[in-house]
């Protein structure tokens, strides 16, 4: 199997010498750190087995969030620790896209344009949450910033998980949504356009945007999905992968790489060559600047309101109870394209490849350079 790791190393130091002096930090770094990942150069643990005497080296990962090797168990994790915040209510995915027009503007100024995105939609659908034709309150969200297509094309959006319903001006009272409505997507999508329009005339960057881009629609998507499980489960890997996992590269050679991507019109698996320089480069403009939080919490799902989420939660929780139980609500969920993870998570216990028994960790190596950031 091909690894990015490899195709850095073999092809990245003609990259660098190309592009170096326009590179970004945080790409710079990622590349540095994919290459030395899970190498000697970090140091790591030697296991041996008793029964059989086999010995396992294993190197220590990079923990860099961009790196297919270092991300395998905390979508997982972190789809736990979400449990809490799921309420017995309605849930809606709503995903926000970037226009086409604005991608040239966002990949060289990320984070400004990034934090523009998820500040106006954010905002945007609070408005229009405190009509009382749809909410009347606050809402909650939680956003996660994607910004590839399968062909690791560059396709900034912004996904948002919303229950149903929101909280009233008092601070206490629970107000139920409906069911299968949460927004009006076309007055939704004019409000986002009109702050980000509002918010970018703020910067030196209003000027090189075409003034086409404040006349056409953006693409805003809502959709109704059930308890919200299963919106929590398509959104975690999401948070956690990268813009390509080690498996689905296939072949390096001659100077291309080819992968393997899902066509998103047809569903049908697709090949894809692209010239090393090429790869590289698309992948590095999924690197977010150091730092930048790509999952973020709004509304009553926020860090400093926990107090009124418990009120919220006991509100609706003695509504569900008086509510008739429906035989298979589990099963009731929407059906969302499942992205994936790169792999199981780990247990941290290390079996022997030979006999299958419990390996025991003897030697430390210990790392040939700088270690793990």
């Amino acid at each position: 199997m091909v690894e990015m790791a490899e195709i850095f190393r073999l092809h990245g130091p003609a990259y660098r010498a190309k592009y170096g002096d326009r590179m970004l930090p945080s790409h710079r770094q990622a590349m540095a750190a994919i290459e030395r990942c899970r190498t000697q150069a970090l140091g790591g643990h030697v296991y041996t087995c008793e029964t059989c005497g086999e010995t396992q080296y294993q190197y220590h990962s990079c923990r860099n969030r961009h790196c297919p090797k270092c991300q395998n168990d905390k979508a997982q994790q972190w789809l736990e620790q979400q449990q809490d915040m799921l309420l017995p209510v309605p849930h809606f995915l709503l995903t926000v896209t970037l226009p086409s027009e604005l991608r040239e503007v966002a990949r060289s100024h990320q984070k400004q344009v990034y934090d523009l995105l998820f500040h106006t939609s954010s905002a945007a659908m609070q408005e229009l949450a405190r009509d009382a034709r749809f909410v009347g309150g606050q809402i909650g969200m939680v956003g996660v910033l994607h910004t590839w297509g399968r062909n690791l094309s560059y396709h900034p959006h912004v996904h948002y998980l919303v229950p149903g319903g929101g909280l009233a001006e008092d601070g206490k009272t629970w107000l139920s949504g409906q069911k299968d409505f949460l927004f009006p997507v076309k007055a939704l999508s004019r409000i986002i356009r009109g702050k980000f329009r509002d918010a970018l005339r703020q910067t030196s960057l209003f000027a090189s945007i075409p003034e086409s881009v404040w006349q056409q629609a953006w693409v805003v998507h809502c959709k109704s999905v059930g308890n919200g499980r299963t919106a929590l489960k398509y959104l975690a890997p999401y948070i956690f992968r990268v813009a390509i996992s080690n498996k689905r590269i296939l072949k390096l050679a001659d100077g291309q790489v080819t992968f393997r991507y899902r066509a998103s019109d047809t569903g049908k698996l697709t090949l894809c060559t692209l010239a090393a320089e090429e790869f590289i480069h698309r992948f590095l403009q999924h690197v977010l600047p150091r730092s930048f939080v790509k999952v973020r919490y709004y509304g009553f799902l926020s860090s400093g309101c926990r107090q009124q989420l418990a009120i919220i939660r006991q509100q609706t929780d003695n509504e569900a109870a008086d509510q008739p139980s429906a035989a298979g609500a589990e099963n009731g969920d929407a059906k969302l394209d499942d992205p994936g993870v790169d792999g199981p998570a780990s247990s941290g216990i290390v079996l022997c490849p030979s006999c299958g028994q419990a390996m025991q960790r003897r030697h430390i190596p210990r790392p040939q350079g700088r270690c793990p950031p």
